[in-house]
């Protein structure tokens, strides 16, 4: 069939934008490659730039198998040549990629984005629709949800915290505040770490989690000032404990959104605070294709096989709405990052 030339010039975008896509894995699994083998950490290490000879040598890496990964890396703009041949990182790429305090940090999702957990699940499970749940997830899918999830404690503690307005002066006098879904206590470290008059608490259903965190909260030496409960959150019942009661990027995740609601609302004391991280997933199909929506959209691979879906904004300002909260608002933190909060 002959096409037209503007029906070839359309039929050359339409590959160019499949391409893109292709090229842009290329640089996710090169990214995850650098992160998981030390390359990139190496590399961070050597300002003035270093050779992909010398950078084999440094690591004990095959040379050939170094140079292709260097020239990739250099390909997808994470690292740059000089003109005697040797790499640095390019500008704050160490700040994004290796630094995990840095709230912009967006080093975890390489890992997370390349686990089984993510796409392969699903996809085995096409017919047969089987779903899975924490549990059955790896040790090593767990730390890279965490390294991920850190970006986001990172925003939230204290600055997000500190826009909705009267929760930092609350926080500041000593409150008594609790994670929800602690997972592996980062949120909480970071909590006793900036509010050291609040007592705080971390609940969360995963066993393995609680541990990590239980270890995370002793390195740190604020175990101590911390609890650690492990309960599904449905089955969490407390009357009037805490002043504030936080939730990141798990919301969505409750298996009874409208139970861990209403245990929340009665944990809180009147005045409490019940603020939401999560994940602003577009309200239509149509808002789908932006770069943030399309990563979301990623996202909802795994949730799909824990039988959840990341939700709007929209959604949880009713949630809150319908089970009695005042005060209610949202904050955008990020285009991937949304604030929902409310008061007893």
């Amino acid at each position: 069939m002959t096409q037209s030339p503007s029906q070839q010039e359309e039929i050359q975008q339409q590959a160019g934008k499949i391409l893109s896509q292709v090229a842009g894995y290329v640089g996710v699994k090169t990214m995850e490659i650098g992160l998981r083998s030390g390359l990139i950490a190496e590399i961070a290490k050597h300002p003035q730039g270093i050779s992909a000879d010398d950078l084999a040598k440094q690591q004990g890496f095959d040379p050939l198998y170094t140079s292709v990964w260097c020239r990739s890396a250099y390909a997808a703009e994470v690292l740059d040549l000089s003109e005697n041949q040797t790499y640095t990182l390019a500008p704050h790429m160490e700040t994004l990629l290796l630094n995990q305090d840095f709230p912009g940090n967006v080093g975890g999702l390489p890992t997370v984005f390349t686990q089984p957990e993510m796409f392969d699940v699903l996809a085995q499970n096409l017919t047969s629709g089987e779903r899975i749940w924490w549990d059955k997830t790896s040790p090593s899918w767990i730390q890279g949800v965490s390294a991920t999830g850190q970006a986001f404690y990172n925003r939230l503690i204290p600055g997000g915290l500190s826009q909705v307005p009267g929760l930092a002066d609350k926080l500041a006098s000593g409150a008594s505040a609790a994670d929800w879904a602690c997972g592996a206590g980062v949120g909480l470290m970071k909590m006793a770490q900036n509010y050291p008059n609040c007592s705080i608490v971390g609940v969360d259903g995963d066993a393995h989690s609680i541990e990590i965190a239980r270890e995370r909260l002793s390195n740190a030496g604020v175990l101590d000032r911390t609890t650690l409960i492990q309960s599904p959150l449905e089955d969490f019942d407390v009357n009037e404990d805490y002043d504030v009661v936080i939730n990141n990027i798990s919301m969505h995740e409750c298996r009874d959104i409208e139970k861990v609601t209403a245990n929340i609302y009665k944990a809180l004391k009147p005045d409490g605070y019940f603020v939401i991280s999560d994940f602003p997933f577009p309200e239509s199909t149509e808002d789908c294709r932006t770069v943030p929506a399309r990563i979301m959209c990623g996202i909802q691979f795994f949730e799909a096989t824990i039988d959840d879906q990341l939700l709007p904004v929209k959604a949880y300002l009713e949630l809150l709405n319908r089970h009695g909260f005042r005060n209610v608002a949202s904050i955008s933190i990020t285009p991937v990052h949304a604030l929902t909060y409310g008061q007893k």
